[in-house]
């Protein structure tokens, strides 16, 4: 079970961070999401203590902000949802600059933004510090379905295939002259989609053919079996059982 080559998001270090077990850290990121998504939306410093611990957490894992912030850019969608909301939303309204904006909508658009945000970093350090096979043996050591980690499993191995196979139909289109330029040339792009998918579905085919060959009989065989110490549960669950904390300060105040 392995992706073969690191994944974009992936900062090669040797920090304490890097070197905890993959399961821990996706015990700790998830923990640490549910604990943010729970914090009242009123209570803003609890999420101003979240971004200092997530900070924190960078920086012992030595990930630079410049490539932590260029990564949230993934996010910019849910951005534009937000800054939607004060002007769409019922109930009371309060002027902004000249803008009749809503006060639910204000308060929406700030939870989503602030939860939104540190999720997405909580997740882009995640990455950054834990290879793609070391995730897929994480998740296997989580207990998650064996069925839905062999699909992750071949959605990372094939994913740049079928990306190549998108390129070479492209540069084969243009090379015959094709360049889409508006609503009449959508049926060209339609077939080539199609196309693509009859490719892909018949190399899922035989690759199944060629592990069923090889005696695959439903599961995959567990190369590594990975494991953790006291110790490295404590260090990894410190950011989560911290934030929770937090969570529960903001309640109570």
């Amino acid at each position: 079970m392995g992706a073969g080559h690191a994944h974009r998001l992936y900062r090669h270090g040797h920090s304490p961070v890097h070197a905890l077990p993959p399961h821990t850290k996706l015990t700790a990121v998830f923990a640490f999401v549910v604990v943010v998504v729970s914090t009242p939306r009123e209570a803003v410093w609890a999420f101003a203590l979240y971004a200092a611990l997530l900070g924190t957490v960078a920086y012992a894992a030595r990930v630079p902000a410049g490539f932590l912030l260029k990564r949230l850019l993934i996010e910019i969608p849910f951005v534009a949802f937000a800054v939607l909301m004060p002007f769409v939303a019922q109930g009371e309204r309060v002027e902004v600059l000249g803008l009749s904006l809503s006060v639910n909508g204000l308060w929406g658009a700030w939870n989503v933004l602030a939860k939104g945000t540190l999720g997405v970093a909580a997740s882009v350090l995640l990455a950054s510090t834990t290879e793609l096979r070391e995730l897929l043996l994480g998740l296997q050591r989580l207990k998650l379905p064996p069925l839905l980690v062999q699909i992750a499993s071949f959605m990372i191995r094939y994913g740049d295939v079928i990306t190549d196979e998108m390129r070479r139909m492209r540069i084969a289109r243009e090379s015959r002259g094709f360049e889409a330029k508006g609503v009449r040339h959508w049926g060209v792009l339609a077939q080539s989609a199609g196309a693509l998918f009859i490719r892909s579905y018949e190399r899922g085919e035989r690759v199944h053919l060629a592990m069923v060959s090889r005696g695959y009989a439903g599961s995959m065989p567990v190369i590594d079996e990975v494991t953790a110490s006291r110790a490295q549960w404590s260090y990894a669950l410190a950011l989560p059982v911290t934030a929770l904390v937090v969570c529960v300060l903001g309640w109570t105040l």
